[in-house]
């Protein structure tokens, strides 16, 4: 395949309508997790909506899109807690929202987070399904959906946002669209600071590309097999499920040398930083404390990067107690559970921009000294971690796997509703 063929490929007509499967299920869930929500606050006297668009971070991105930067607040402990923490996208769009229509900003902000958490789930889609298949695609969008904090997908946050910009600028750099992947890697920097995971995977796979085209070997890989001939059983041509189905990934042409693809390619990685850079460099030109004054203003969260020893022994200090020590257990096994899904995407041959997003993405939530009932909330947008599961799953019988993804989607429902009417996310 050449670049012109593997855009016609991504760009096929109809690609609405073969993600629909995966788009309705999401929506069943995330519809049956707000149902459950909306009963439970209601017995316990809570506003579900609240909880969704008016607490925790939600009230300080709808303050930044009211007021603009500079709000803080100091504690009794000496600790400053300011609004520069929270990068501006979805303050931007929640005032966009404000400005034309009659919505509040926290209004905006729940509109923003429904409508982004569908892109996430076309995006996952799209990327799932140009590996392994329709079917996988399906099961890797309906397994994001039933996470344990699933709810926060429906939530006034920038999880949902940023999912579907990384989404989209992986399947952009799978299919060969450099400056598109640039584009919304870019937005995405100026979603959330783990930006730099999506900034990480376009360089990796540009730098790849141009040590193929050094080296004069053929662009079939990126950790990955070609395709083999042959139908599927969903219809279309390709390796059987297992194997990944890049064709041609980073979109390089037959010819490795076409000054076309590689001047796309450049601008794809100048484009890349430009948002997390540009906010980073501004707080610390606002603050006054230079280029790392943003690592100032994250110390006030007492937020920052320590490779994990903080989040250790916070573990090893739940084994001190009974029953304390089953929270440690259970959170020890849930290390050991993202550990071992990142090995089998290795494995599978994940291609390796998939493979860089994941593995930062894990390593930003896993080895950050901030808060602890946080990480699962972070870990959420490296939905290639998933994909190994969702793999397995779409050989599973259609009756059995809606069964139990059906348990599943009501166990996180119920999950959901109960967590955010007691300690909720930070």
């Amino acid at each position: 395949m050449n670049d012109l063929e593997t855009r016609a490929v991504a760009a096929r007509p109809g690609a609405l309508r073969r993600a629909a499967p995966a788009l309705l299920g999401y929506a069943a869930v995330r519809a049956l997790g707000l149902v459950v929500l909306a009963l439970w606050s209601e017995a316990h006297g809570k506003s579900a909506y609240t909880l969704l668009t008016a607490r925790w971070d939600s009230l300080w991105y709808t303050r930044v899109a009211e007021l603009g930067y500079g709000y803080e607040v100091r504690l009794p402990n000496g600790d400053v807690h300011s609004n520069l923490a929270f990068f501006p996208l979805l303050p931007w769009l929640e005032r966009l929202a404000a400005a034309v229509s009659p919505l509040s900003y926290a209004d905006g902000g729940f509109v923003v987070s429904l409508l982004a958490s569908l892109a996430a789930a076309w995006g996952i889609f799209a990327v799932a399904d140009r590996l392994y298949g329709r079917r996988a695609g399906v099961c890797a969008v309906l397994l994001w959906a039933v996470l344990p904090v699933g709810i926060v997908q429906s939530m006034a946050y920038s999880e949902s946002l940023f999912t579907a910009l990384a989404a989209w600028a992986l399947y952009a750099v799978l299919t060969g669209r450099w400056v598109t992947a640039g584009l919304l890697a870019g937005l995405a920097g100026l979603t959330r600071p783990v930006g730099l995971a999506v900034v990480a995977a376009v360089w990796a796979a540009a730098v790849a590309a141009f040590l193929r085209e050094r080296s004069g070997s053929s662009f079939v890989g990126n950790g990955s097999t070609a395709p083999a001939g042959g139908a599927r059983g969903d219809g279309r041509a390709g390796a059987p499920p297992g194997a990944p189905r890049t064709g041609t990934p980073g979109g390089a042409p037959s010819s490795p040398h076409a000054l076309g693809v590689r001047w796309r390619r450049m601008a794809g990685m100048l484009l890349a930083p430009l948002g997390a850079a540009g906010y980073v460099l501004w707080v610390g030109d606002r603050t006054g404390s230079g280029p790392l004054g943003y690592l100032d203003v994250q110390a006030g969260w007492r937020n920052g990067f320590d490779g994990g020893y903080a989040f250790a022994l916070f573990v090893a200090g739940r084994f001190t107690s009974f029953p304390s020590a089953l929270a440690g257990a259970a959170l020890v096994l849930g290390v050991a559970l993202v550990v071992w899904l990142y090995v089998l995407c290795v494995r599978q041959r994940q291609p390796l921009p998939l493979l860089v997003y994941a593995g930062t993405v894990t390593a930003l939530a896993l080895c950050a000294s901030s808060y602890f009932g946080s990480k699962p909330r972070l870990l959420m947008p490296a939905f290639p971690l998933l994909l190994p599961l969702a793999v397995a799953l779409a050989r599973a019988r259609t009756r059995l796997l809606a069964a139990g993804l059906g348990a599943v989607a009501a166990a996180s429902a119920a999950y959901g509703a109960f967590w955010l009417n007691g300690s909720g996310p930070p």
